[in-house]
């Protein structure tokens, strides 16, 4: 599996390992800020919590990851990565001639 993803993405073992990290800590950013800034708000922990808490992780999500991939050299990467995401999504527009 991790092969195939890494044949996909077109990147060495070593970078691979290095994405890999640069998810897991973009990931833990991300929970971590999500519950730092839900804190704040008086909500009771129901499904109105969670619809928020998802909608705000959502949209930290491609910062924290950005952001962390800038000091492992992966920035590039994450950039393209998070532009294909936009472009299936039909949020970002494809600029491609093809």
């Amino acid at each position: 599996m991790f092969d195939n993803l890494r044949k996909k993405w077109k990147v060495s073992g070593r970078q691979f390992a290095i994405i890999l990290c640069v998810f897991a800590l973009g990931g833990s950013l991300t929970g971590f800020i999500g519950k730092k800034i839900m804190n704040e708000f008086q909500i009771g922990k129901d499904w109105l919590w969670a619809v928020m808490y998802l909608i705000l992780i959502t949209l930290i999500w491609p910062v924290a990851v950005v952001v962390v991939s800038i000091p492992f050299g992966q920035y590039s990467f994450f950039v393209n990565y998070i532009r294909k995401i936009g472009i299936k999504l039909g949020i970002i527009r494809n600029n491609d001639a093809s």
